[in-house]
């Protein structure tokens, strides 16, 4: 059997990081790709996950080189459920004033 491969795009709202690698990101949309080996169990069709990547593609205006960057996913949700109680807050802030 061979392994699958799946992609999403998930969006921040605000700059994040992640210890898994360097540097803070900047805000926006990035691809998550997510490599499954097939587990060899007979009775059930199971993966199992080797390797998630943060794709990073270069903004139109400032070309370059496309990063592909192994990240931890609890890592991952983590930020992404840190940047949605950001945004939330910042949501309620800003209607409260109205």
């Amino acid at each position: 059997m061979n392994n699958r491969i799946t992609k999403k795009k998930v969006s921040f709202h605000n700059a994040f990081s992640l210890k898994s690698i360097e540097g803070e990101w900047p805000a926006g949309e990035y691809t998550i790709e997510t490599e499954e080996e097939p587990l060899d169990i007979a009775s059930f069709l199971a993966y199992r996950r080797i390797a998630t990547t943060m794709i990073v593609r270069p903004k139109k205006e400032r070309p370059g080189a496309t990063h592909f960057l192994d990240i931890d996913p609890k890592e991952l949700e983590d930020a992404l459920a840190r940047d949605r109680a950001a945004f939330e807050r910042e949501q309620l802030d800003g209607g409260s004033s109205t």
